[in-house]
């Protein structure tokens, strides 16, 4: 069996003890073994290729595969299947239960956020995610939280305020009081309306609609995988976390936002237009920078403030049209 490894000598250790594990449970050899990111890896035999995922309890493996498949079921065959295991019992390794996912060949070129033609078709799709699951979404009632975007935002705008002293190593701090001002007028504005982000039937949320989990598989069709952060709330808290992904291609314009037709209406909302300022992934990668210890990396870092200076300017000009605009519907 050939594994691409990493070159950290405990990972490799790791790495050549899981895949025997794998092979120990498959009858069919295993030519190769590929880790795609942490717990989730590329398996192939000589005849099939398949997924092997990591979740830290098998109640949170069981949801998945109820849940994808209720998806197709109910009429969304725009993602993975998981497969049965080969002993019929989940595959169990140092901590994790994975699960087969089946393995969905992937496109040369890689779906990204880049193309208007791109974004609408991710928009339309997740569309669709949506209108299935609000045909089931009471089934799953007990089974998954309730989505609090405010709280969420608010604990991240906490912990993003206890990390600004060494924040301020790297960036002016007059740009840095001006980001936790969106944050804090952005929390405010949703605070008092926020009935009005919550009206909507409730669906089952995907949680995180980032580029890399829309698929571009090899036919062209588009996919959605990885519903690890499912939750029950109104559409408007995914197209939030959209918009916020897609905005940053768009030059931060609300009129290019606009274009998207799931997006229109939502911009006559001024909860929804509030919540738009929130600087969520500016707060999300330098807080994750912290968790993780990341801020040795210099690459790393670097992303971290080109992604909070290098649009800074455009974003504050949008942040002032939806002041004006909610400020105005009062």
């Amino acid at each position: 069996m050939r594994a691409v490894h990493n070159t950290n000598k405990g990972d490799d250790d790791y790495l050549d003890r899981l895949f025997s594990y794998f092979q120990s449970q498959f009858s069919q050899q295993i030519v190769e073994g590929i880790p795609i990111r942490k717990n989730v890896f590329l398996v192939k035999t000589a005849k099939h290729s398949l997924i092997l995922k990591g979740y830290h309890s098998v109640n949170k493996l069981k949801l998945q595969e109820a849940f994808t498949a209720t998806l197709r079921k109910e009429g969304f065959s725009k993602t993975y299947r998981f497969l049965g295991a080969p002993s019929g019992e989940p595959l169990y390794f140092d901590g994790n239960y994975f699960g087969c996912i089946e393995y969905i060949p992937p496109n040369k070129t890689a779906f990204s956020f880049q193309s208007q033609k791109n974004r609408q078709e991710g928009s339309d799709l997740l569309n669709t995610y949506h209108d299935t699951t609000k045909k089931f979404v009471k089934r799953y009632q007990t089974l998954l939280p309730q989505a609090d975007l405010l709280g969420k935002w608010m604990d991240r705008r906490g912990i993003f305020g206890n990390h600004l002293p060494f924040v301020r190593r790297f960036i002016d701090y007059s740009l840095l009081a001006e980001v936790v001002a969106w944050a804090d007028w952005s929390l405010e504005k949703m605070n008092s309306s926020y009935r009005l982000l919550t009206k909507e039937p409730q669906v089952i949320l995907h949680g995180d609609v980032a580029h890399h989990n829309f698929l571009r598989a090899n036919s062209g069709k588009l996919y959605l995988i990885d519903f690890d952060l499912i939750s029950i709330g109104p559409p408007s808290f995914d197209y939030l976390q959209y918009a916020n992904r897609i905005l940053y291609h768009m030059n931060w314009s609300l009129s290019r936002l606009s274009q998207h037709k799931q997006m229109k209406p939502y911009l006559q909302n001024k909860a929804f237009l509030a919540a738009l300022a929130y600087p969520a992934d500016i707060f999300r990668e330098w807080n994750r920078l912290m968790r993780e210890r990341s801020y040795m990396n210099e690459e790393k870092v670097k992303q971290v403030i080109d992604l909070s200076v290098g649009e800074f300017y455009a974003r504050k000009k949008m942040v002032q049209q939806i002041k004006q605009v909610v400020d105005e519907s009062r």
